[in-house]
């Protein structure tokens, strides 16, 4: 298990936490990933970024009054990026508009 503080990355963490995950953990492993929140988005942005990136999302909670924390583990195989990722999200949203 590893635990990495992203908080001085504001609300660009997205790529670096990924990054951290593919590189810095084994298959199989736990990452912690400490993050500040800011409006609240990124808590669900993160949890998306993860997903596309193959990986698990064990628990996301509040670590105090403006940080949060998710713990990860490391897939065997990652298919998708972070690009990929917001593509999809922005994608899936531009339908749900034209659906309305």
């Amino acid at each position: 298990m590893k635990r990495y503080d992203l908080r001085h990355l504001h609300d660009d963490f997205y790529d670096r936490m990924v990054e951290l995950i593919d590189k810095g953990l084994n298959v199989g492993e736990v990452g912690i990933f400490l993050f500040e929140v800011g409006d609240f988005s990124s808590i669900q942005k993160s949890a998306d970024v993860i997903k596309a990136s193959g990986h698990e999302l064990m628990n996301s909670l509040k670590f105090n009054e403006v940080d949060w924390t998710v713990v990860v583990k490391k897939a065997e195989t990652t298919t998708s990026s972070v690009e990929e990722s917001e593509e999809e999200t922005a994608e899936a949203e531009a339908e749900t508009a034209k659906a309305k």
